[in-house]
């Protein structure tokens, strides 16, 4: 496995954990604590992106 595969399977990891915790708190968790699951859903996003966006050149 190369650096780019490394971080191809990062990514789809990421995005998978992000999807689990916005639906944990979407359907989980209705008070205050579920906007937290979402906001650490979506920031797992922005680290997917982030590794995405360096897949080619590192």
């Amino acid at each position: 496995m190369n650096k780019n595969t490394v971080l191809g399977y990062a990514t789809l990891i990421m995005i998978i954990v992000g999807l689990a915790l916005i639906a944990l708190g979407a359907f989980r968790y209705d008070d205050v604590a579920g906007w937290g699951f979402a906001a650490v859903g979506i920031g797992f996003f922005a680290v997917a992106w982030v590794f995405n966006a360096l897949k080619g050149r590192v």
